[in-house]
């Protein structure tokens, strides 16, 4: 079985459950080394148990927030403690906020900022130095359509996913030439456990919508975020790749 990305290590943050999950199968599955992080301490422990069982020695867990820069440091430096190094990076932990503006306290906004941007911004950074060291590394920032399209009730939520496509093109052109990638993956409509619980029947009022005819799967996510790690996509940096079913062409929601 090919495995490209066999011997590499890899973070992944917020993936107890969903595309964060699923990006740690993926990189598993294709032979990586995985810290996975959750603010859960338990539902961490938890996922990497689970992948343990078919991946033994290649998963770690890592837990704490990511607002908070002692864990980003601390799992930066356990992922090279535990598997010897640090190639790629994939900033998955984020809030959703769905929230009327005129409704949204200053809490609630700091804490979306906090998590979407100032953790994946200092996650990257924590990364970097790593990464130079050895000219090659990978950054993967999730965005989310609804950094291009707006959706009502989630201006916070989107203002952080627009700024992480930004994010992208900044620190593409600060670390290309020390042979890091910055990109980000923008996912559309996604059936998880969460988006499960927002709507009933996920699959089916948002797949009629989609050109593609059917939600995306975290198994789609991951496939994004593999090849942006791969070294067939080492002249693709500072772009948003769209896996959204073809939702940004279209635009249309479901009623609730």
């Amino acid at each position: 079985m090919n495995q490209p990305q066999h011997g590499r290590t890899v973070i992944v943050t917020g993936a107890a459950i969903g595309i964060g999950y699923g990006i740690c199968e993926g990189f598993l599955r294709a032979g990586a080394n995985v810290m996975l992080n959750d603010v859960d301490k338990q539902a961490a422990a938890g996922a990497a148990a689970s992948l343990a069982k078919n991946y033994p020695e290649r998963i770690s867990s890592y837990a704490g927030d990511v607002s908070n820069m002692t864990t980003v440091q601390g799992l930066v430096d356990a992922a090279i403690e535990h598997f010897g190094g640090l190639d790629v990076v994939v900033a998955n932990a984020g809030i959703t906020l769905f929230q009327p503006f005129l409704e949204t306290t200053p809490d609630a906004f700091d804490k979306v900022m906090a998590v979407n941007l100032k953790g994946s911004y200092f996650l990257a950074q924590a990364a970097t130095p790593v990464m130079q060291k050895q000219q090659r590394g990978r950054i993967i920032l999730m965005s989310s359509c609804v950094g291009a399209l707006a959706l009502e009730g989630l201006s916070v939520y989107s203002m952080t996913k627009a700024a992480l496509r930004m994010l992208a093109k900044s620190l593409a052109l600060e670390l290309g030439q020390s042979g890091i990638t910055v990109n980000a993956i923008a996912p559309g409509a996604t059936l998880t456990e969460r988006t499960r619980q927002e709507l009933p029947d996920y699959a089916g009022s948002w797949g009629t919508l989609l050109p593609s005819n059917r939600v995306g799967t975290p198994e789609d996510i991951a496939a994004a975020a593999l090849f942006l790690a791969s070294d067939a996509a080492k002249q693709i940096t500072g772009t948003t790749l769209e896996v959204d079913g073809g939702w940004t062409s279209l635009g249309a929601e479901p009623n609730a």
